[in-house]
């Protein structure tokens, strides 16, 4: 179980259990666990559902590097959920293995950089200097050198935060479920659990 206990389906609210179950079911997500802990407050769950929706549309890196990306940051972070899942029909196994490896050659330039970039903003952001920055440009443009950063500190800190729920964890959670807590505020002063 989870360090935070999900929300049981049946005590979600209709939308929250719509967002689930149907982006599961379209394969936008490979297990509820962390949705119904997302939950807990329904206006990000919602957020994090229409930035799913989204993902590739409009994007200047396109749906590809934005997957590759995902997966990536999802190794790095220890997201097993998000490390099973591929969200993008062109991605193979072969692909997956590669992102492991260091030279990563069956990438092509952008997907190499990009794959790069979030590889030195998780382990050694001091690596990314104004010469980093060149060589980037070499490859994108300055407005996607820009959505390459937003979408790679989104992802980092989101597969983070997945990890350490301990999603398929084996020991009672920490927090279990109590229908107060959802979309609530703890008021100053009263003890925790009773708002």
């Amino acid at each position: 179980m989870p360090i935070i206990e999900p929300i049981p389906l049946d005590e979600l609210s209709p939308d929250s259990r719509e967002i689930i179950e149907g982006g599961v079911e379209r394969g936008l997500y490979a297990t509820p666990l962390p949705l119904q802990i997302f939950a807990y407050r329904t206006a990000l769950l919602e957020s994090m559902h229409a930035k799913r929706l989204a993902v590739g549309r409009g994007s200047l890196l396109g749906a590809r590097i934005l997957e590759l990306l995902r997966i990536r940051s999802a190794q790095l972070g220890e997201c097993q959920p998000c490390m099973q899942s591929r969200k993008h029909d062109s991605i193979s196994d072969a692909d997956v293995a590669c992102l492991v490896g260091a030279d990563r050659l069956d990438l092509d330039p952008q997907e190499r950089m990009a794959v790069q970039f979030l590889d030195l903003l998780s382990a050694d952001h001091h690596a990314i200097d104004a010469a980093f920055y060149r060589k980037l440009a070499e490859v994108f443009t300055t407005a996607q050198i820009v959505e390459l950063g937003f979408a790679c500190a989104e992802m980092m800190g989101l597969h983070r935060f997945i990890h350490t729920l301990d999603i398929f964890g084996g020991d009672a959670p920490a927090l279990p479920y109590r229908a107060n807590q959802v979309d609530a505020r703890h008021a100053a002063g009263q003890p925790s659990g009773t708002n």
